[in-house]
């Protein structure tokens, strides 16, 4: 996240957290749900889901982040 002014710099950001909000939270029982619930859905989501299952268009092949890493990483060691 850059500084004020460059919503370039930003954009990722933005859409990690318009896709957070609109795949988990606004599903989610806010208002009768506690603090530390909350926090344990959305580690539980980015984890679980947003780095290993979710397709990532920016990605090569549309792969989740963390595929996308290891495949980097199998490259790397096969050349």
């Amino acid at each position: 996240m850059g500084r004020t002014g460059s919503c370039y710099d930003n954009a990722r950001a933005e859409s990690f957290f318009a896709t957070l909000k609109k795949d988990l939270i606004y599903r989610l029982p806010l208002s009768r749900m506690k603090k530390k619930e909350l926090q344990t859905r959305i580690f539980a989501w980015i984890e679980g889901y947003y780095n290993k299952k979710r397709r990532n268009t920016a990605n090569d092949g549309n792969l989740p982040p963390l595929l996308k890493r290891d495949a980097y990483y199998r490259q790397l060691s096969a050349a």
